[in-house]
């Protein structure tokens, strides 16, 4: 597979991030490594009361991905990995958006810079990052059909915050070599001809 041995997958919620995983993984012999949305203990909390519980749930989103993020590095030494989401996101993009909505205080979000910064420090950025574009619109109607119970009184405005910040975010973004897939106009799962486009634009950087 050359010389890529860790692709990461950015994107808003609902952009397809875990779709594309998977898609990656069945036509390349790759190892996946996926948020932890299941094992958080806060976030049915933090969707029904953000301003209670925004840093809880960023601090465990931060100190769980650090360790995802160790897990990946010790496996990349023996083969491709791809990772659903990765820390920069969390920090530079979710948990700065929260702080932008004054839904976490300064000095907690002080404190979560410091963990950041120590944290990021220590590792290595991908080799590739592919970033998922897609509008609001779309973003809210795979959000509904989905039908995760505790995502579906996400305020608009909330999805906006983040749209506009990973905008900012990928603009700036000079760690590795990058792939932009928008998906509001690629069908790559049922659409053959967007299928092998996806493909093609992937192979770029594995061979």
């Amino acid at each position: 597979m050359g010389k890529t041995t860790y692709i990461a997958v950015a994107g808003n919620i609902g952009c397809g991030k875990s779709t594309l995983v998977e898609f990656i993984c069945r036509h390349y012999d790759v190892e996946p490594f996926y948020e932890p949305n299941a094992e958080n203990p806060y976030l049915v909390d933090f969707y029904a009361d953000m301003n209670k519980w925004a840093f809880h749930s960023q601090i465990y989103f931060l100190t769980h991905k650090f360790r995802i993020h160790q897990d990946l590095e010790a496996e990349r030494r023996r083969r491709t990995v791809v990772q659903d989401r990765t820390i920069f996101e969390d920090a530079e993009v979710f948990a700065a958006n929260l702080y932008r909505r004054r839904l976490i205080k300064k000095r907690d979000w002080c404190v979560y810079q410091d963990l950041y910064q120590a944290i990021v420090s220590s590792l290595a950025p991908p080799d590739l990052m592919i970033y998922l574009s897609a509008s609001v619109r779309n973003i809210r109607r795979r959000i509904k059909l989905r039908g995760r119970r505790e995502e579906q009184s996400i305020p608009v405005s909330y999805i906006r915050g983040l749209n506009d910040l990973y905008g900012e975010w990928f603009g700036g973004y000079k760690r590795s070599p990058t792939i932009v897939i928008n998906t509001d106009k690629l069908d790559y799962i049922t659409d053959l001809v967007d299928h092998i486009d996806v493909l093609k634009t992937i192979e770029k950087y594995l061979k």
